[in-house]
């Protein structure tokens, strides 16, 4: 059964592969890697023969988002449902930074969230083994109208007036 759900719809191959801080780097493939690690290994990391995507967790200092938009992945990680500083993460890659790559949510990821992490700007979602991705699908539609803007839709509901 697939886990991951990308752009609204439920993906069988992943081709990214999240590598821990002490594993070794593959010298070919699509990879994540650690913010941490990227800074301390760009050089080494940066001869992958493929894609390199970074993770980020809710420490991550924002002044360094700027240093990501070059990336075609960016995976923040949620490690509880009640930790919502990734939100900001992905909200202001879009927003502020124009970042038109791939944001994926990992960890505690859970349906009743996921249309508010696509309104923050998060377009894929990793969901954990122990639950359902096709029910979590059912998450983006369940809200038909926006009182706020949205990172794909800046006019809320008082605005789009006819």
């Amino acid at each position: 059964m697939p886990n991951l759900i990308r752009n609204r719809a439920l993906v069988n191959d992943d081709p990214w592969l999240h590598l821990d801080d002490d594993d070794a780097v593959p010298t070919s493939g699509d990879v994540t890697v650690s913010w941490q690690r990227w800074q301390t290994e760009k050089g080494e990391i940066g001869a992958l023969n493929g894609r390199l995507g970074v993770r980020l967790d809710g420490d991550f200092p924002i002044e360094e988002l700027d240093t990501l938009l070059g990336l075609p992945l960016i995976v923040v990680h949620f490690p509880a449902f009640k930790d919502g500083r990734c939100y900001s993460h992905a909200r202001l890659l879009r927003t502020r930074h124009d970042y038109d790559g791939e944001i994926r949510a990992t960890g505690d990821v859970l349906r009743d969230q996921i249309a508010y992490m696509e309104r923050c700007g998060i377009n894929a979602f990793e969901i954990r083994k122990d639950r359902a991705a096709e029910e979590a699908l059912k998450a983006f539609d369940e809200f038909s109208v926006d009182y706020q803007g949205r990172s794909n839709r800046a006019f809320p509901l008082q605005a789009r007036r006819d």
